[in-house]
């Protein structure tokens, strides 16, 4: 089985942005691999998507960088979204 540039590229542009944003944000928390998980699966759509449009100037190789990182910042944004619009923790259903 031979491992393609692809997915290993956007583990790392999606850690750097993931880091990035973290750094940028001053916190981490419990949501941290959900992030880094999001940043990567975003660049990997990026690069997916920016190869089937072609009009990505920056590439490493076949890697579509530009593509994947806005589709990395925008995994990001969903995951900041969903974590202002979900719960927030246990509630005491006792009352």
């Amino acid at each position: 089985m031979v491992l393609g540039t692809a997915p290993i590229l956007a583990a790392f542009l999606g850690g750097f942005h993931a880091s990035l944003y973290l750094f940028w944000r001053g916190r981490g928390g419990a949501e941290l691999f959900i992030y880094f998980l999001a940043a990567g699966l975003g660049a990997w759509a990026g690069d997916a998507t920016g190869g089937r449009l072609g009009i990505d100037p920056l590439r490493i190789g076949d890697f579509h960088v530009i593509a994947a990182s806005i589709v990395a910042w925008a995994g990001l944004a969903f995951v900041e979204v969903m974590s202002i619009l979900g719960p927030t923790g246990a509630t005491d259903e006792r009352q």
